[in-house]
């Protein structure tokens, strides 16, 4: 799953002296949409951590979520089937809710604000042990909407919407993002962010109750951000662990989420075909840049092996050659990862 896309079967294939090369449908489509009409869970949602913050509301067609940052970092969450970068283009759209809202719930954690979270996630970070979201430095791998509300106290700043990214050192982070409000109860937010490699700025648009609310001024990367690497959309109940002390926030609060919306940019694999008239083995696909492919080798359809060398994509067709093809049949896929 994770850095990993394959071409799957379709019901034809194309066979050459004795070469056969499985014709593919894409993996995912470029754009994913959820309303929780129906068991979210039946249709590639999954849930890490603490499952008892995330409940599906089968009556009402929603996500019913809790964030509290007393627990472990848990997440209500479904893999993209791609990988994203900073290179590509991208948006995010979900409607929030909150009904409850307790900054500062634990006494000895309210000097600070703390966020309720939804975005998008590498999988292979945000589940390890190391991931401390509060830190600063340990939650690489980041694309997300965060509301800070105001702990009250001696917090003299009041509430805040940021956008931000995080890439894959988890040192670096976007500039600006940043707004000085917060969200009301009961009032249901639109919140769209849209990401343009092009500009390499994030820009996030809010509607309350279907009227302009807001817009949180862009989150842009500068020369030091690294690489990005995102796989999976998430909401996310953060743990308030590792935080600076004397700077400790926490939160709970009651919400939902609903009516997600996500464009992708076109997969990396697509159009797989057989060199005609070549040597056994030779199979061609389309490429995008800052991917890297290898053809992949079965006879059984239980083990794959790497079978050429790894070629970078050029945004071009890729040929790519089987180093040693065996006498007798063989199935072949392309495997596209980010480097």
């Amino acid at each position: 799953m994770e850095d990993q896309l394959m071409k799957s079967m379709r019901s034809f294939t194309l066979a050459l002296a004795g070469f056969v090369v499985a014709q593919a449908a894409l993996f995912a489509a470029s754009v994913l949409q959820e309303d929780f009409a129906t068991d979210p869970l039946a249709a590639g949602w999954q849930v890490f951590g603490d499952s008892r913050l995330f409940t599906w509301d089968a009556g009402a067609g929603h996500l019913q979520v809790t964030w509290d940052s007393r627990q472990t970092n848990s997440y209500f969450y479904r893999p993209l089937g791609t990988v994203l970068d900073k290179d590509d283009d991208f948006s995010f759209a979900f409607d929030l809710r909150l009904l409850e809202l307790t900054p500062g719930i634990n006494p000895a954690k309210a000097n600070s604000p703390f966020q309720i979270a939804v975005g998008f996630i590498r999988l292979a970070d945000a589940m390890a042990p190391g991931f401390l979201r509060g830190s600063g430095s340990q939650s690489p791998n980041l694309v997300e909407f965060n509301f800070f509300p105001d702990p009250g106290g001696d917090w003299q700043w009041g509430p805040s919407l940021t956008a931000v990214l995080c890439d894959r050192t988890g040192l670096n982070w976007s500039s600006g993002g940043f707004a000085p409000a917060g969200l009301s109860l009961n009032d249901t937010f639109r919140v769209t962010m849209t990401y343009t490699a092009a500009t390499q700025a994030l820009t996030t648009e809010i509607e309350r109750n279907g009227e302009p609310f807001l817009t949180i001024p862009p989150a842009t990367l500068d020369e030091n951000f690294t690489l990005l690497r995102v796989d999976a959309v998430a909401v996310s109940s953060y743990s308030d662990a590792g935080q600076w002390p004397g700077y400790e926030g926490s939160i709970l609060a009651h919400g939902i989420v609903d009516n997600v919306r996500i464009t992708l940019p076109p997969l990396p694999v697509e159009r797989i075909s057989l060199v005609e008239g070549a040597a056994p083995g030779q199979a061609q696909c389309d490429s995008r840049v800052n991917w890297l492919y290898t053809l992949e080798r079965t006879t059984d359809f239980q083990t794959w092996e790497p079978v050429s060398t790894p070629l970078m994509g050029t945004g071009e067709t890729l040929t790519l050659h089987d180093t040693n093809p065996p006498p007798a049949a063989a199935f072949y896929r392309v495997q596209a990862q980010r480097p």
